[in-house]
């Protein structure tokens, strides 16, 4: 069991990785912390923080622990179908070139995804995707593009047999045509710039694990970076409480267009 301050913890963490765990839900991110300190056989947060500044291999993990990343190829299908049906068909009526941003992209699955279904519609160089993590072991694994097969489940047939090339044992490769359409940077949703003058926004089964007060601050500022009418799609796990409040009219399940306020 891990003895001692949790506080003291929280803001040794900020000051060595700038992650503010007061944003995070706390019962849920400590259980998480304290099973990974418990792991590599520490028994205070203190020891642990002295590890992870002398150990690179072991702050990388810490950092990618705290990120959760959890993601799939076109993951809950019947909201991509409510995507590319209503969503897209509005978005590309303004514009053929339009401006979207994959805000915590995990492995780069939903970005990808975002191509492979724009294409079918406009040129790939008319498509440019802004993916963000701020983790940039997992930014890293995502530039590979290597997947294992059985996160494509979800993917329509045409896209993985299109896109993917076997390399063995279950590994797939992604196409250079489709990689180039994303733009891969590090980014933390709590303190770093937002994009701007975006028509769609992707973050999904990410805000759940922050605080109340660090979501509604998120989806203020996901609000300021759409368009007039731009769309935030959200994970099935998440909803926005009181979004006319914020500026969202939720006209589709999961789906929230900006209003002005």
């Amino acid at each position: 069991m891990v003895t001692d301050s949790y506080e003291e913890f929280k803001k040794r963490v900020f000051t060595l990785t700038k992650i503010d765990l007061n944003a995070y839900k706390e019962q849920q991110m400590r259980r998480r912390i304290d099973a990974l300190i418990e792991r590599h056989k520490l028994n205070t947060y203190a020891a642990f923080v002295d590890a992870i500044r002398t150990n690179k291999e072991l702050y990388d993990e810490f950092v990618s622990y705290l990120t959760i990343n959890v993601s799939e190829f076109y993951r809950n299908p019947d909201q991509w179908k409510i995507l590319e049906n209503d969503i897209l068909p509005q978005i590309l009526a303004k514009t053929k070139r339009p401006k979207i941003w994959s805000a915590a992209c995990s492995t780069g699955d939903e970005p990808y995804s975002l191509v492979m279904l724009l294409s079918k519609y406009i040129p790939f160089a008319n498509i440019k995707i802004i993916a963000t993590d701020i983790d940039k072991q997992i930014l890293n694994q995502a530039k590979s593009a290597l997947y294992n097969e059985k996160f494509l489940k979800g993917l329509p047939p045409e896209f993985k047999s299109k896109y993917f090339t076997s390399i063995g044992d279950g590994t797939l490769q992604l196409s250079d045509e489709i990689k180039k359409c994303v733009d891969f940077r590090q980014h933390d949703l709590l303190k770093d710039p937002y994009p701007s003058g975006l028509d769609l926004i992707v973050c999904r089964n990410v805000v759940i694990y922050f605080t109340e007060e660090a979501k509604e601050g998120i989806y203020k500022k996901f609000h300021q970076s759409l368009v007039k009418d731009g769309v935030l799609f959200v994970g099935n796990t998440e909803q926005i409480i009181k979004p006319r409040n914020i500026g969202f009219d939720p006209f589709k399940t999961f789906f929230y267009r900006r209003m002005d306020i």
